[in-house]
């Protein structure tokens, strides 16, 4: 046999390709509904329409398969948060878009995103490593723009991310749909984690204040004597 045709021709190339594809696809429903313990190589490939035994071709192991399609996960949602945000300047312009983004991705019927990202726990260790690094290079989307936001020096901005973050990875739980829209929501909850420095709205407040009282018609030819306003001689 000549080595050249030991090589897989393009055709074999694509249709290898093409039936990977449809493996992770299906392994990534199942991992999706049943969680990663739940989920064996064999219900993979049954439902994948192969043996067991042949799967192993495609992939080198489940804990493998699912670490590649919760990244998958994960940088196709960084992707679109990425793009929401690119066209604002702003940081608070920013977390709104990332937050109306990542909202969205996580109440669509199809996203796998929310349910991969839950399966860390039932991981064995040292898969569960490999996701939590995945899932901490996502979250620094939101941590780079929380620390452009102008906030007060009282709020810690790593607590904020996380209650944020929490809120929105959690909204299929508390979600209903018909009150209000996907981006309805994604507003009320940008509206109320959006936070201005009370101490210099204050200040502000009290410098125009002191600046009217200064130069009020008549204020400076006023007396009070005997507690009522008397015009000075």
């Amino acid at each position: 046999m000549h080595a050249a045709s030991a090589v897989p021709n393009s055709d074999e190339t694509a249709a290898q390709a093409e039936r990977r594809q449809e493996i992770l696809e299906v392994a990534a429903q199942l991992f999706a509904e049943r969680g990663y313990k739940a989920t064996s190589i064999r219900q993979i490939a049954d439902a994948a329409g192969m043996m067991a035994g042949s799967l192993y071709y495609h992939i080198q192991s489940k804990e493998s398969l699912f670490v590649e399609i919760h990244n998958r996960a994960l940088d196709a949602a960084a992707s679109r948060i990425f793009s929401a945000i690119a066209p604002h300047p702003s940081p608070w312009a920013r977390l709104q878009a990332a937050c109306v983004e990542l909202l969205d991705i996580q109440l669509s019927l199809t996203s796998i995103t929310l349910p991969l990202m839950n399966s860390i726990i039932s991981a064995p260790p040292d898969v569960r490593s490999a996701l939590i690094k995945k899932r901490d290079e996502f979250e620094a989307i939101f941590r780079n723009i929380i620390d452009d936001l102008p906030l007060p020096p009282t709020i810690d901005r790593d607590i904020y991310r996380i209650l944020l973050l929490r809120v929105l990875n959690t909204a299929s739980d508390w979600y209903r749909s018909g009150r209000m829209s996907h981006d309805q929501i994604a507003e009320q909850i940008f509206t109320i984690f959006k936070h201005q420095d009370l101490s210099d709205t204050d200040a502000r407040t009290s410098t125009r204040a002191g600046s009217r009282a200064a130069t009020a018609p008549g204020r400076s030819k006023v007396a009070r004597r005997g507690g009522r306003p008397q015009h000075a001689p």
